[in-house]
């Protein structure tokens, strides 16, 4: 495809990070002074959260990966910078290992305390940290198509980010245990198919109408696209220890838009499977992240992650020059080595025995560049 042609899939990043107490390795409630000094710096592209021991960046509109490579490590540069002055500390996983949801203090905002009135204790516990990516294209039809297609990938790409085996001093089994936390929210997990861009704002115009929603931010799918804009919001994924991590993942994201994209305008169109099947993977790379295996629908056989993600890799390799983003795409083999932030987290406990010790590893990663 030419390259000219990818220009449209611009890239926006969004990460929440675990405020900490730099002694206690606790989960600690910043009174949004984080983010109130961090506004002198970068304006809208930090926000509070409902959870006061948490701050969400964002990126602007990147027109490439290198671009939001470069926004990211600035952001967690800057916000590591901002909390070290305020007395605190700062990292990236999914859930924090062993502080307790019930002692986190929330925010008094009222968009925040309806959310809690409405939720109630699903809300109050919802104590994780994700990252949501952007991807930007020609109109909505095409991002329906393109939302469409893109389910099938989701859990192949979500065991990459697997970054939260521990939940309040437990050893969960899981390697993304933040993803059951969310589970308890309404409207979650992978979408239904839709069969137009039509029938998706029909949707949303039911839930509005019937006071199920009162606008389409509620709902919390792990693809979503935009009720205005033509953008696919990914969210299905925990935040990644390290700046790194999240843009060869949020590359993957936009090149796989870009390829659906590519065989659209060839009337070529991927088989799309059912929600349910699709969240028998879902589960798979929650449960076992890259080590476990998923099921190949075509074949209707389980099949090694890391050698599903390989054949992703390989579908997806022609449109990943015209992007320019094969260089972190290419980082998918140091996490298969390394091991995703869950393994890693995984390790270090069996290592020292120690939840401490974990949070001082997440801690050490967050700025690291490799």
């Amino acid at each position: 495809m030419a390259a000219n042609n990818l220009q449209q899939f611009t890239i926006g990043v969004e990460e929440e990070y675990m405020v900490l107490d730099p002694s206690s390795k606790e989960l600690k409630s910043h009174q949004q002074a984080i983010v109130n000094e961090g506004e002198k710096l970068f304006k809208e592209r930090i926000k509070a959260e409902m959870h006061q021991a948490v701050v969400e960046v964002g990126t602007s509109i990147c027109t490439n990966v290198d671009q939001a490579y470069t926004e990211i490590l600035e952001l967690r540069t800057g916000v590591a910078a901002v909390a070290n002055s305020l007395g605190y500390s700062i990292g990236a996983s999914g859930t924090h290992p062993f502080s307790l949801w019930e002692k986190q203090l929330v925010s008094d905002q009222t968009r925040y305390q309806a959310l809690l009135n409405e939720l109630q204790q699903a809300a109050r516990s919802n104590l994780i940290f994700g990252l949501h990516v952007h991807v930007g294209m020609e109109d909505r039809k095409m991002a329906i198509h393109i939302a469409n297609t893109a389910r099938y990938f989701l859990p192949h790409i979500y065991a990459l980010s697997t970054n939260s085996p521990f939940w309040e001093s437990r050893d969960t089994g899981y390697k993304s245990y933040r993803s059951k936390v969310f589970d308890k929210f309404p409207r979650t997990g992978i979408p239904d198919y839709f069969e137009s861009v039509e029938a998706y704002d029909n949707f949303i115009q039911v839930l509005i109408k019937t006071n199920c929603i009162d606008d389409a931010k509620k709902i919390w799918w792990d693809l979503r696209v935009h009720p205005v804009y033509n953008t696919i919001e990914f969210r299905i994924c925990d935040v990644p220890m390290t700046t790194q991590e999240t843009i060869t993942i949020a590359a993957l994201f936009q090149a796989l838009c870009a390829k659906i994209y590519s065989l659209r305008k060839q009337n070529i169109n991927f088989i799309n499977y059912q929600r349910a099947l699709i969240n028998e993977n879902k589960w798979r790379a929650s449960r076992y992240g890259i080590e476990g295996k998923l099921i190949d629908f075509g074949k209707e056989k389980e099949v090694p992650v890391k050698a599903l993600i390989d054949e992703l890799l390989e579908f997806i390799d022609d449109v990943v020059d015209g992007l320019d983003s094969r260089k972190h795409i290419e980082k998918v083999a140091s996490i298969f080595k390394n091991g995703t932030g869950a393994d890693q987290q995984l390790r270090i406990f069996k290592e020292t025995g120690s939840l401490i010790e974990v949070v001082k590893y997440i801690e050490s990663r967050f700025l690291a560049v490799d």
